[in-house]
């Protein structure tokens, strides 16, 4: 028996993998667009500008559903809501399948948008409860990893169907999966995982350590500052900070809000890659529609590296630091999104300049969602984390629907100018973030 009890269970990995699967098909049903586009435009006459106003109108109704839902998660926990969910996003997957015009697509990406908002919100608050300080970054890289990983094998599987099918077969099909995994989540998982018959007294009690090693050997001055010998913590501005504990306090702090509006620079350059990119690759690069998929899946192949990559740079290298990762991929996104302008039209060529984009702007991208577990308690947690990625939903329905204005009146090295300018933003904003550690006397009330 105490065998039993000293080896803790490992039931928070399993939590994460049904995540990863659950956000994994919701980004299949969100990206499987970009490979239809063509086709609707060509079934329907839609311009450029259109098509942005459609990929617009899911991010509209995402963003509107964020700080709502945050509020009933932190209120009424997660297993309800979240499982509804997933149901109806399948649901409206589906029926865009029946659309018989531009306006009945657009209407059904606003549902899409609606029913999707609440699973990335519940997944953080699930990952902000059953994970502990020192693994938060690894957890929230899995997550974001696999948002990323739909669009790498989305396109050649979309390519597929529209071969052997046709453009509506492919959100019949991608309507399948969601509602085997939205129960397999009301049966197995918990609100907190001190409820859980799958989690022992060991795993439960290194959920709740709230040691990271950045905070093995915190000084406080004067002036609230954090004394550390590294270099880096001068850098990035590392200080102790008592976690934020009320709506008030959340909507006050300058750190969320460079937090949210750098997350919606970001997303806004993800989705117009994921929303243009396969446009692009036709009619500008001319490239066969087998071409296309394999291409336009590198910059997700990308991603998924770059996100698994962060998060244990973030927790292992940087010890729990989030800010560095932010800064390298703000950086680095810049470069290669000016180095877009000079793309080669071989498909081998452009698909490694992508893979290297996706790896470097997803490097640092979950730090974003990771960020507000740092700095405020775990009840305000879904509060703050639905601030930011209501930006990066605004960001999200902003930049695909500015770029298809932009390509209406200027071209694609336009865009890609636009894209290096917005992604230095971030850069900019960042930088004016603190690099939050718990004052030792606070972190049992962030329990």
């Amino acid at each position: 028996m105490s065998e039993q009890i000293k080896k803790k269970s490992g039931f928070r990995w399993f939590v994460l993998a049904l995540i990863f699967c659950i956000y994994m098909i919701a980004g299949a049903d969100r990206s499987n667009i970009g490979m239809v586009v063509p086709y609707i435009q060509e079934s329907f006459h839609m311009s450029n500008t259109d098509i942005g106003a459609m990929a617009s109108f899911f991010y509209i109704t995402y963003a509107v559903i964020q700080i709502p839902s945050g509020h009933l998660y932190g209120k009424r926990g997660v297993r309800k809501l979240y499982s509804l969910s997933i149901v109806l996003t399948s649901l409206a997957t589906f029926i865009m399948g029946f659309a018989n015009s531009a306006l009945h697509l657009k209407f059904a990406r606003a549902l899409l948008g609606f029913s999707e908002g609440p699973i990335n919100i519940g997944s953080l608050t699930t990952i902000n409860r059953w994970f502990p300080a020192r693994e938060k970054g690894i957890a929230t890289g899995v997550f974001m990893a696999s948002i990323k990983f739909a669009p790498a094998f989305v396109p050649p599987v979309c390519a597929w169907i529209i071969m052997m099918y046709g453009w509506r077969e492919v959100f019949y099909i991608f309507a399948v999966p969601g509602t085997l995994f939205a129960i397999l989540w009301w049966l197995f998982v918990k609100d907190n995982p001190k409820d859980s018959r799958f989690v022992n007294q060991a795993e439960l009690e290194y959920i709740n350590d709230p040691t990271v090693a950045v905070g093995k050997e915190v000084k406080k001055t004067e002036t609230g500052a954090v004394r550390y010998d590294k270099a880096i913590d001068k850098f990035i501005r590392t200080r102790i900070v008592k976690p934020l504990a009320t709506n008030s306090e959340v909507l006050r702090s300058w750190n969320v809000w460079a937090c949210a509006l750098g997350y919606f620079f970001l997303v806004g350059i993800t989705y117009t890659i994921m929303t243009w990119i396969p446009t692009y690759l036709v009619h500008v690069k001319h490239f066969s529609i087998i071409k296309v998929g394999l291409v336009a899946a590198a910059p997700w192949v990308g991603a998924v590296v770059g996100n698994l990559l962060g998060g244990i740079v973030s927790d292992k290298v940087f010890e729990s630091r989030r800010k560095p990762n932010m800064l390298i991929t703000a950086i680095s996104t810049v470069v290669l999104m000016y180095s877009l302008l000079y793309a080669p039209s071989d498909p081998t060529a452009l698909g490694l300049i992508l893979l290297m984009a996706g790896i470097f702007l997803n490097f640092g991208y979950s730090m974003f969602l990771a960020y507000p577990m740092g700095i405020t308690t775990k009840e305000k947690c879904p509060f703050a984390a639905s601030i930011v990625n209501t930006a990066g939903s605004l960001g999200g329905a902003f930049a695909p629907f500015a770029v298809g204005v932009i390509l209406d009146t200027f071209s694609w090295d336009a865009v890609f100018v636009f894209l290096a300018a917005i992604s230095l933003i971030t850069f900019i904003l960042v930088m004016t973030m603190i690099e939050p550690v718990s004052a030792p006397e606070t972190t049992a009330q962030n329990q």
